[in-house]
């Protein structure tokens, strides 16, 4: 088996390792959103906010690829991880290519010194078994929902819009396109962070740390992977401080997807609302704005109970429950 890295200019490179994972998906998670090519290539190249990973695909003696190894290194927090995600193509399973793939990233671990090692994994009984044999434990269940818009009933979003926006009358809300203004982003680093508050169940991880840099690079790389960023944000009427916001992005590529990529609450402005507020005025702007998605995706905490009601209130459904593992290298 011969193991390489993957470049974001390799277009077939990109182009089969998508096809792979329509592969792979089609057995373990029929309903999970894919890439296309170009985004995965995006993904390369800028990550999620200018902090990209790393691919390495496995091909047999006859070029043909087998296998893919998916590497995250943060470098903002967290220096001390590193992440893994395995695909292995369902003709050459149970051939010992996944794990090949996993020595080979704690590899690239030790070299890096980075000592404490994810891998995430759909929730399936031979996935778990292959995470206990290479010594990685259970540390957090965290669940894919999805938003039909199609068969929404708006009714109930603007009953709870209505009901938030009485409870939080003290805030207005701020919708913005595509970047920041400056004169926003010092306020939006304090909200954007309390996403810390979020549970992390069991997972030893540090909290993620922001800076108006960090928002700047992650506008950048979603501009970059040709999304439309909607961003709604509550401020308080009586101070201007910013208390809560939602962000969600829309495919030019495939306009009729979207992800919900943070929905969060200042501490301090907790008990008003604003979390439903913010979410259904979302939704509301984008019947406008976005009349061709159809669906929204999300990702939370099967611990999150406060967010979940939210959602299944809004017509979200599951798509597939992931586990994350951990150990020490």
């Amino acid at each position: 088996m011969d193991i390489t890295r993957l470049f974001p200019d390799d277009e077939a490179g990109c182009a089969e390792a998508v096809a792979l994972y329509a592969a792979t998906q089609k057995i373990d998670c029929p309903e999970a959103l894919l890439p296309t090519a170009r985004s995965f290539a995006a993904d390369l190249k800028y990550g999620w906010d200018g902090d990209p990973g790393q691919t390495y695909l496995a091909r047999d003696e006859d070029g043909t690829l087998i296998g893919l190894l998916s590497v995250q290194i943060p470098t903002y927090d967290n220096t001390n991880l590193m992440w893994f995600e395995v695909e292995v193509h369902p003709d050459h399973r149970s051939r010992g290519i996944g794990t090949d793939l996993l020595t080979y990233g704690e590899r690239l671990a030790a070299e890096l010194g980075r000592t404490s090692l994810g891998l995430s994994q759909w929730d399936l009984p031979k996935a778990a078994a292959f995470a206990g044999r290479a010594g990685f434990e259970s540390k957090a269940v965290e669940v894919n929902r999805r938003q039909d818009i199609g068969t929404l009933d708006w009714s109930i979003v603007e009953n709870l819009y209505a009901d938030a926006e009485r409870a939080a009358s003290a805030y207005e809300l701020i919708r913005i396109t595509g970047k920041l203004p400056d004169e926003l982003l010092d306020g939006m680093v304090a909200v954007t962070a309390s996403i810390n508050d979020a549970p992390k169940d069991d997972l030893d991880i540090e909290d993620d740390e922001f800076s108006p840099e960090r928002l700047r690079a992650y506008e950048d790389a979603q501009l970059a992977h040709d999304r439309t960023l909607y961003r709604v944000i509550a401020r308080s009427r009586s101070t201007g401080e910013l208390a809560g916001h939602s962000t969600i992005v829309v495919e030019q590529e495939r306009p009729h997807v979207a992800e919900q990529h943070d929905t969060a609450v200042d501490q301090a402005h907790r008990g008003h609302r604003l979390g439903a507020l913010v979410k259904t005025g979302m939704l509301l702007w984008l019947r406008e704005s976005e009349p061709t998605v159809t669906q929204i995706d999300t990702w939370n905490a099967e611990s999150n109970n406060h967010m979940i009601a939210i959602n299944e209130q809004l017509n979200y459904h599951v798509v597939a429950t992931a586990i994350a593992y951990q150990k020490t290298l």
